[in-house]
């Protein structure tokens, strides 16, 4: 039996470029254009294709555990590939399941005409389908890491474009918030208003609430824990935009906002701050 399992492994080592020719023959014509268009060297494609049935065809007659090393290494590889030149995942899983097409066929057309045992299908079978399995799940993981990469880019980014600096004259800058404030949201302002504050020598920072619809005990523990900060790096915090329906609340739960210096608007905060309004001539 082994014998016959040595047979076909090297038979399909002897002729792995001539198979991975045969894995682009039968990929239908959408899959070949979008990999064309991919940028994807078209050698290099084929060279993967011929070293991934080399694996396969090694698994059958050497060592099973160094041949999955091999296949691990050529997934990891091959799918941060096709991931760099925007290859689906469904590209990627359509032509791993080609693979298993061509090695049948090979394996078929030896047992019509070497009348191999039945058991060899079986044992070839436990041999390979588990490297196939191995490699989709590979290439699955990867493009799940690749999108959980993006994702926190552009988490990172949207985040960083909730809490903006707006820089109005020299030592003077503005943080309009709008949304909620949670605990996070909290922290990334204070770290914000801290790094530009010293970056750009700010000296007031008038802080912008109009668009934050809710100021309970927790947000305003915050934001006094935010003026806080700033006032330890000489920065002082001018609170602006407080509506009539937050400033009742605020007088509902009893929070005491004395300790920071508030105006109704920001108009009102550049007045004090020297801005004058100025009609043209």
């Amino acid at each position: 039996m082994r014998d016959e399992l040595r047979y076909i492994g090297k038979k399909i080592v002897q002729n792995e470029f001539e198979l991975a020719k045969e894995v682009d023959d039968i990929q239908d014509n959408d899959y070949k254009h979008r990999l064309e268009s991919s940028g994807f060297p078209a050698s290099e494609f084929t060279a993967y294709r011929a070293e991934l049935l080399r694996y396969f065809g090694e698994a059958l007659y050497m060592n099973f555990e160094e041949t999955v090393e091999k296949v691990n290494a050529w997934g990891e590889k091959v799918a941060n590939k096709a991931i760099y030149y925007n290859i689906s995942l469904s590209d990627s899983l359509i032509a791993i399941s080609n693979y298993r097409t061509v090695i049948w066929n090979v394996f078929t057309e030896e047992l019509e005409q070497r009348k191999f045992a039945a058991k060899t299908m079986l044992d070839v079978s436990k041999i390979i389908d588990p490297l196939f399995d191995k490699v989709s799940r590979i290439f699955g993981e990867a493009y799940e890491n690749n999108s959980k990469r993006l994702m926190a880019i552009a988490y990172t980014a949207l985040e960083e474009l909730s809490v903006p600096v707006v820089p109005i004259a020299t030592g003077i800058a503005v943080i309009p918030l709008v949304g909620a404030i949670d605990t996070h949201r909290a922290q990334l302002i204070m770290e914000t208003a801290l790094r530009e504050g010293a970056r750009l020598k700010i000296s007031h920072f008038i802080l912008d609430i109009s668009g934050v619809l809710i100021i309970d005990t927790m947000v305003a523990n915050q934001i006094f824990q935010i003026v806080k900060a700033l006032k330890l790096i000489g920065t002082q915090t001018i609170l602006t935009g407080i509506r009539p329906e937050i400033a009742q609340t605020i007088v509902s739960l009893g929070l005491n906002f004395n300790e920071i210096k508030t105006h109704a608007s920001l108009k009102q905060a550049l007045k004090e701050l020297g801005f004058n309004h100025r009609k043209n001539c």
